[in-house]
């Protein structure tokens, strides 16, 4: 269930990052002069390399002012794109994480929240989300439909949370901008508790810097960042950092639960099966589509999984039985069905329900319809979702770094971090695991985060989730999130904390406008709850 991670190759990064990149970019960055605006380009000095190291990078910022309308009120603020040094436990800068903060002007910090936002991956920069989700900005797309080439429009993006918070989007530990300095290597940030703490002391040193420390505070992660924020917020609260909310989109925190060989990936997908059939009109539109999920849902808990979990004892006739109402939730035919022995795999569903119109579905979001050189193929050969939209955002963003943010580099900025997902280490320890939820586990050879989440919650009971969700989408389907977070052993007073939004659209539910514009709605009220 990984952003983005397998989306070029090396080589294939550097072209497209070298072709998106005016020539400005590759001039060395300069020392503390003014930018065009007449701020200041801040510019430590750099420390000087030991033998076998990296150059240690000066910290850096690039400081601009602009205005818009966000959630009906003008904001003025500043837009500060830059890089903080992190420390190892030898307190020797061994990381430079590169972050675009957006700060309202003029605002007190004592009630002005802070939020914290991220991609997944592993590995994945966060140009998704500061160009398409609640940033000032945002790229357009001809979502559901590929996106033309350049040029790219980037527009004001009236859905923005800037008007309830302050938002700083970070990339992760060799990602985008970010790098592994000193004698930093990626050893030091490939995996699941490694990625953890490096987020830990980028937003420690961020709070520390930027004097809020008494800021009503939230993270906001996508996709692996949801599996990020749930250890996240744990690992700050035992360092005194709590935080007053967090957002999960398109989750995935239970990564152990979806091994071979236990049915619930069949049993996690399935209403996403059936609200995606809906939506391409391959079942009988009854009600609405939330009134199809819930049935799909229903079934899905009740003779679905009683006949998953009979295994080779399942009957004919209850297999047959089964066989049937799969088929009907989901548009595929009976035959297909039984064939799989009632255990549909995602990437075959996407070439499967569409076979006979000649089209395929996008893994992210299955709106999206592409070509395969043939039909009779078990999977399809590309993911349209994916392709549709990654030269928008990635041209779209260079040139809003540049003409908007005046921040130059002369490094690439890398979508995926080279070798992260395959050097990934996701053991984990959870918090908590001492007693109870947890309790015996020691360390996780795959990440549950949702166990350090609810530890927190129990320990933090005004913390506050919303978890929103994509009807369609493939990579982290929503009835395997309600699963994870529906397992945390949460005490009936807690339970309320928690709350689910669902949207007719995919894992980047920001690709719809209209499901974006809703989304900036319960966002809203989310935080104008939760920031007390």
């Amino acid at each position: 269930m990984t952003k983005k991670t397998v989306r070029f190759c090396f080589s294939f990064l550097a072209m497209l990052t070298m072709a998106a990149l005016t020539p400005a970019l590759f001039a060395q960055q300069p020392p503390a002069t003014p930018t065009p605006e007449g701020r200041t380009r801040g510019a430590a000095a750099a420390a000087t390399p030991e033998e076998g190291s990296v150059p240690i990078p000066p910290e850096t910022t690039s400081v601009t002012k602009h205005d818009g309308t966000f959630g009906g009120r003008a904001v003025h603020y500043t837009a500060t794109a830059g890089n903080f040094l992190i420390k190892d436990d030898t307190d020797k800068p061994n990381g430079s994480i590169f972050y675009v903060a957006y700060t309202e002007d003029g605002a007190d910090a004592k009630s002005r929240p802070v939020t914290f936002l991220y991609n997944g991956g592993p590995g994945s920069a966060t140009v998704w989300l500061h160009m398409g989700s609640v940033g000032p900005v945002r790229v357009v797309t001809s979502s559901p439909d590929a996106t033309a080439a350049a040029p790219y429009e980037v527009v004001p993006n009236q859905y923005s949370l800037l008007d309830k918070s302050d938002l700083v989007f970070i990339d992760a530990p060799l990602c985008g901008f970010s790098r592994a300095v000193g004698k930093g290597t990626a050893k030091d940030f490939a995996g699941t508790d490694p990625d953890i703490k490096a987020f830990n002391k980028f937003i420690t040193r961020y709070i520390t810097a930027n004097q809020r420390w008494n800021s009503p505070k939230y993270l906001f992660g996508e996709s692996y960042g949801t599996t990020r924020s749930g250890g996240l917020v744990a690992s700050l609260q035992a360092d005194g950092i709590e935080f007053n909310g967090v957002v999960l989109l398109s989750s995935i925190m239970n990564y152990g639960i979806r091994s071979p060989g236990y049915d619930t990936e069949p049993l996690g997908y399935f209403p996403t099966y059936a609200a995606i059939a809906w939506y391409h009109n391959k079942v009988k539109h009854t009600g609405t589509l939330a009134d199809y999920v819930q049935q799909a849902r229903e079934f899905a808990r009740g003779p679905y999984a009683a006949a998953l979990l009979q295994g080779d004892k399942l009957s004919a006739a209850e297999f047959d039985s089964v066989a049937q109402k799969v088929a009907a939730f989901t548009g595929l035919s009976v035959q297909y069905v039984k064939e799989t022995r009632l255990r549909i795999a995602p990437t075959r569903f996407r070439k499967e329900l569409l076979r006979g119109d000649d089209r395929t579905l996008g893994r992210y979001d299955a709106r999206f319809e592409g070509w395969d050189p043939d039909d009779a193929g078990e999977n399809p050969s590309y993911d349209p979702s994916d392709t549709g939209i990654s030269g928008a955002f990635v041209g779209a963003f260079h040139e809003y770094l540049v003409s908007q943010l005046k921040y130059m580099s002369q490094e690439p900025y890398y979508l995926s971090g080279p070798g992260i997902n395959q050097n990934w280490d996701t053991k984990h320890r959870p918090a908590g695991a001492g007693g109870g939820l947890g309790a015996g586990r020691g360390e996780q050879l795959q990440p549950d985060t949702a166990i350090d989440l609810a530890d927190t919650m129990r320990k933090n009971p005004k913390l506050k989730v919303f978890s929103a969700n994509g009807w369609f989408d493939m990579a982290t389907p929503f009835f395997a999130t309600e699963y994870d977070l529906g397992h945390m052993q949460l005490p009936a007073p807690l339970q309320k904390n928690l709350e689910f939004g669902y949207y007719p659209a995919g894992h980047m539910v920001y690709l719809n406008v209209e499901a974006l514009k809703e989304f900036k709605g319960d966002l809203a009220r989310f935080y104008s709850e939760s920031a007390h």
